[in-house]
C-alpha cells in the first residue's frame, strides 16, 4: 500500500497516477487510494459530469 512510504496516489484526472508525499503524523490516518477509487466508481453513474472539492483534506489528493 502507497501510504507505507508515505505517499498519497492520485486516481483520476489530468494528475492520475502521480505520488504526493506527506508528512507522518500521530494521528493522520490518509484515505487509502482503492477506497477513494472503490467510492468514485460507484457514485460516477449517480454524480456524472459533477466534480469534487477534497476540503478538508491537507494532501489535495482529491482535488486535484
Amino acid at each position: 500500500m502507497t501510504q507505507a512510504n508515505n505517499q498519497l496516489r492520485i486516481i483520476g484526472g489530468q494528475f492520475r497516477g502521480r505520488r504526493l508525499p506527506f508528512v507522518e503524523q500521530p494521528g493522520l490516518r490518509p484515505t487509502p487510494d482503492r477506497v477513494r477509487e472503490t467510492l468514485f466508481n460507484w457514485l460516477a453513474p449517480v454524480i456524472c459530469g459533477a466534480r469534487c472539492l477534497d476540503a478538508f483534506a491537507g494532501s489535495g489528493a482529491l482535488g486535484f
